[in-house]
């Protein structure tokens, strides 16, 4: 029997904005506030490490307090009920759409909720505060715990994998995303040439808006929930 076609989405700050999580380049975003400079990058981290963490665990704590939005559980139904594979490629470091019901989330750019050793290279689920005193549970060095977020500098998480779905995907769908971070705002491009169709919902045009065959603007927890209708009633094709 003929495969289902298959579906790999890309989600950036956009989408976890409606839920009140801050975004990081628009004109109120985190790095208007914050120097990236100062705390994510990994010299930051050797300089200053209180800083660094004080930062992290302050957005760590943020978490419990906003709820997935009807974007993440649009997304979550069409894992759930298409009949091909929906994978979830996220920017976003936080929960939202494992909260959501998704189990099929790619996180390039690492989690909040872990820890990642500099030592040792281990990462384990943690939730509460990181500090310079906090002790690996593998390898037992202190004060090497960090965030297990990819930061500039660093090469983002899964790539191989991510490249082998884009190339063999068959519907290339952008959420909430600026087009303006690599390699992220190449992966449109990957799922072009290996024949997938390409569409951006976004809240306006993305820097690389030109690149994609459709285009639906808005905001993504009014215009996803329609979307998904479409494809699991079969009234899109692609």
């Amino acid at each position: 029997m003929a495969r289902s076609p298959s579906i790999v989405i890309l989600t950036g700050a956009g989408i976890s904005a409606e839920s009140g999580l801050h975004t990081f380049r628009d004109k109120n975003g985190i790095w208007n506030r914050v120097r990236l400079e100062d705390v994510a990058t990994p010299e930051a981290f050797a300089a200053h490490p209180a800083r660094v963490q004080k930062f992290y665990n302050k957005r760590r704590a943020m978490l419990p307090s906003v709820q997935p939005n009807a974007a993440h559980h649009a997304l979550a139904r069409l894992e759930k009920t298409y009949d091909g594979l929906v994978t979830i490629i996220t920017q976003n470091v936080d929960d939202l759409h494992e909260r959501a019901g998704s189990d099929s989330v790619i996180h390039m750019h690492g989690e909040l909720n872990k820890s990642l050793c500099a030592a040792c290279g281990t990462s384990i689920p943690h939730k509460g505060d990181l500090s310079i005193d906090s002790e690996c549970g593998h390898c037992g060095a202190i004060g090497r715990l960090r965030p297990d977020v990819v930061w500039f500098g660093e090469m983002p998480y899964q790539m191989d994998r991510i490249y082998e779905l884009l190339r063999d995907c068959d519907l290339f769908i952008s959420i909430g995303t600026s087009g303006n971070v690599y390699p992220a705002a190449q992966f449109v491009q990957e799922a072009s040439h290996g024949g997938a169709h390409t569409l951006e919902i976004n809240l306006e045009p993305s820097l690389g808006v030109s690149d994609f065959a459709e285009t639906r603007h808005g905001k993504a927890g009014a215009l996803l929930p329609l979307f998904v209708d479409e494809v699991l009633t079969g009234q899109y094709r692609f």
